[in-house]
């Protein structure tokens, strides 16, 4: 190699060692601070589910585990949650794309905001059926739900007629919901797909009113609805005492309202009427 070229290699890797770590500008340093911010989950819940989206609906990723170590990238607005740390709307992303409710996080520093992820549209409503065709639709999950918790059918499918208005409620036409049942801490139990976050005015006895929200169970059928219907009752122990009458529709629903599950006095009377009217009674397959 001659003395020239040797010349104009040494040039070039100079040239080189004083730019070394950098792009773009040869000799200019970059900023090369960290993308994220350290926290951890705190949770008294069980573990936390990591989501696809910031919403309690979104599909589930992952879980993590009270104290387990996240990356926060920045926050989005989505579903309210009451969680163990705070109770807030805001979702963490985390380094790997998922989200992580802010209710759970502890952060080290502030946290950046990013845009808010469109949520994904809503399923288009049911169609609208006659009485004969919402109860003979009604009739396998409430059959399952007797089988499996013991509520008489008669009983769930004459609420369900009464509390979504055969099905033409938003709540049951839209997220198949039937029943009013909402989700507990973003938790929406083993029949559920998700929860729906609804915002609605209000009114206090004193003629006071403002705006809340509240995040509603949603189902994938029906069926799961009415199924969930009858893991509430069972699971709930304030209705403990109406699963002694599990064969007998009339004291069940009595027992249920004397429980609280609804304000209005006449509800055992309404829901008397309804499975007197279509006998339902017809579809508890006990007899």
């Amino acid at each position: 190699m001659g003395h020239t070229t040797r010349r104009l290699l040494t040039g070039v890797l100079l040239a080189l060692a004083a730019g070394a770590g950098t792009i773009g500008s040869p000799g200019v340093a970059q900023a090369a601070g960290p993308a994220y911010v350290s926290g951890k989950v705190r949770t008294s819940d069980g573990a936390v589910n990591v989501r696809s989206g910031p919403s309690a609906q979104t599909q589930g990723l992952r879980k993590i585990a009270n104290g387990g170590a996240v990356k926060l990238e920045c926050s989005v607005p989505g579903t309210p949650i009451k969680g163990t740390v705070r109770t807030s709307s805001l979702w963490d992303r985390l380094a790997d794309g998922g989200y992580v409710a802010h209710a759970y996080v502890l952060a080290a520093g502030a946290i950046k905001t990013c845009p808010a992820v469109t949520p994904p549209p809503a399923p288009a409503p049911a169609p609208v059926l006659t009485p004969e065709q919402f109860i003979k639709a009604a009739v396998p999950g409430a059959q399952q739900g007797w089988r499996q918790y013991g509520v008489p059918a008669s009983v769930t499918i004459a609420q369900s007629i009464l509390e979504s208005g055969w099905g033409r409620s938003g709540l049951s036409s839209v997220d198949k919901n039937f029943f009013g049942i909402k989700c507990q801490r973003g938790a929406y139990g083993p029949h559920a797909t998700g929860c729906h976050v609804y915002t609605t005015n209000e009114c206090d006895k004193a003629g006071r009113c403002f705006v809340t929200e509240d995040a509603f169970r949603t189902y994938a059928t029906m069926a799961r609805s009415f199924q969930d219907h009858g893991h509430f009752l069972r699971n709930n122990k304030r209705y403990a005492p109406a699963f002694s009458f599990t064969k007998d529709a009339d004291k069940f629903i009595a027992a249920v309202w004397k429980a609280g599950y609804a304000t209005d006095p006449e509800y055992v009377a309404k829901v008397t009427k309804i499975m007197v009217k279509h006998d339902l009674y017809r579809y508890d397959t006990w007899k």
